[in-house]
């Protein structure tokens, strides 16, 4: 490995363990990762990859230029650390998940276990095209909806324990498939082993955009090390009202700050999202999905115009029409029931009258 390389890994690690202790701002360790790699070998490779892409008119996803640089490793790295008193969440629960311990929240360890892997035909259609999205659902999630309709996965822990190969292998199998991207589900617990995998996978071909799908709920300082890595954001936004948030996903009251700090942050790195592109296959950009629920406990006025002011008025917002009530749902009276005609009317009248101009209106 190049000395400078080497030495650079050890520096990002330094600033990292300061930021967390709150001796270095954030911005310190966002600047670690923002340089380009001295060794002009790599840049070399770099310079004529983006000639390449410039000619053939062929997309690159942004993790390969880090991969071959060596700062995809070293991210990884760095995230890795921050399980030993693990802050990857917003919940920020401090346990030491490296040593064995469970997640207080999202009850996760170090080991990695994933639920299944497939081409997935259920999302936009921008990211399914003709040969699916290729998903990764991983087990276990912090957020702890009371209504979640993968409450077994997410909650209850069905999945098998797999290994960053085993992982890094998967990407490649959906690949090979004719997937149209690398689709990880529920990553935030799990974005040190996604980083190392997508690392292994790199150098053996992969090549296919990275989606990140995420409730929303991420840590500006753990997007800031994604920056460049992930390709497309597909990105819940489920409660404007943090009481609510407080109520259905228990204890999450800054969910509604929290979120809307991230897809500001989200729409910086990778842009709106445009589904007319690329013969309608989406290579990058933020998608927003927002899940219409009964007797607007989301606040769904509020949340779009919201959107409409803060983020630019084309991005690509999915308006969900498929709540179901499962789970625990049926311990809240105002949520135990599919949504009306009227209240998914209104949503979207909503995100009209919002100037909204990118939806995804479904039925």
């Amino acid at each position: 490995m190049d000395e400078k390389i080497r030495s650079r890994r050890k520096f990002c690690r330094e600033i990292t363990s300061l930021s967390l202790v709150g001796i270095l701002p954030v911005p310190v360790l966002h600047a670690c990762f923002s340089g380009e790699s001295e060794n002009p070998g790599n840049q070399l490779m770099t310079d004529m990859s983006k000639a390449d892409q410039k000619k053939n008119n062929f997309f690159e996803p942004g993790y390969l230029r880090l991969h071959r640089t060596g700062e995809l490793r070293a991210r990884a790295d760095v995230l890795w650390e921050m399980m030993n008193v693990c802050r990857l969440c917003p919940r920020k629960c401090g346990s030491d998940r490296i040593s064995g311990q469970k997640g207080a929240y999202c009850k996760a360890t170090s080991q990695l276990r994933v639920s299944s892997y497939n081409p997935h035909f259920g999302e936009e259609k921008p990211l399914v095209g003709t040969n699916g999205s290729g998903t990764v659902f991983f087990t276990h999630c912090g957020l702890l909806c009371v209504f979640c309709i993968n409450w077994e996965v997410s909650q209850g822990g069905m999945g098998k324990d797999t290994g960053i190969k085993q992982l890094s292998d998967m990407m490649l199998r959906l690949q090979k498939m004719g997937c149209h991207n690398i689709n990880v589900v529920s990553p935030s617990h799990y974005s040190p082993h996604i980083l190392l995998a997508l690392d292994r996978a790199a150098s053996e071909g992969l090549r296919l955009p990275l989606v990140y799908n995420t409730s929303g709920f991420e840590r500006l300082e753990i997007l800031k090390i994604l920056d460049g890595i992930v390709d497309i954001y597909l990105s819940d936004f489920k409660y404007f009202d943090s009481e609510m948030s407080a109520k259905y996903s228990p204890g999450a009251e800054t969910y509604p700050e929290v979120t809307k700090k991230a897809l500001i942050e989200m729409n910086r790195q990778v842009g709106i999202a445009d589904p007319k592109a690329n013969s309608g296959i989406l290579q990058r950009g933020l998608i927003i999905r927002h899940l219409v629920m009964p007797n607007n406990v989301g606040n769904t006025d509020q949340l779009l115009e919201w959107i409409a002011g803060n983020l630019p008025r084309n991005t690509y917002v999915n308006l969900m029409s498929q709540y179901t009530p499962v789970f625990r749902a049926d311990e809240y009276p105002e949520i135990n029931r599919r949504i009306t005609v009227k209240e998914y009317r209104n949503a979207i009248k909503s995100a009209i009258g919002a100037g909204l101009t990118n939806l995804d209106i479904q039925g």
